[in-house]
């Protein structure tokens, strides 16, 4: 069980977006780009017990909806120091930036937004789950 919730479910996106880490000590404080995914995790207790979402907790579709709409709006095809308003959008600050930009969303599916990550690379990832 994942944070208390008896039903997780794992959505995810990707984007190409830049960026630059101005006070970093090395590449990455010079505007670079990245292949980037973002994931969200929501979590529910229970499951729709009738209607045209019967034996699920949420529908992917409706999980989906406003990560991809957050990434349209804000990340693909972004310098992400403009579009976040983040003076240093790291993989960890971005991930805190979209949780607390698509929890309310969630919670009107009648789910909780758990945790956001995002992936940089293939093989770099940062979770933001308060």
């Amino acid at each position: 069980m994942i944070a208390g919730f008896v039903y997780t479910l794992t959505k995810s996106a990707t984007f190409e977006a830049a960026h630059r880490l101005p006070a970093h000590d090395g590449k990455c404080a010079r505007l670079h780009g990245h292949s980037w995914r973002i994931l969200v995790e929501v979590g529910a207790d229970a499951l729709h017990a009738e209607g045209p979402k019967a034996g699920m907790a949420a529908d992917f579709g409706d999980v989906g909806r406003p990560l991809k709409a957050l990434v349209e709006e804000s990340l693909d095809h972004w310098h992400l120091n403009e579009s976040t308003g983040l003076d240093n959008p790291t993989s960890e600050a971005i991930a805190e930036w979209a949780y607390h930009r698509l929890a309310d969303a969630y919670e009107r599916l009648d789910v909780t937004l758990v945790a956001v990550t995002v992936e940089e690379t293939c093989t770099s990832r940062a979770r933001y789950e308060p």
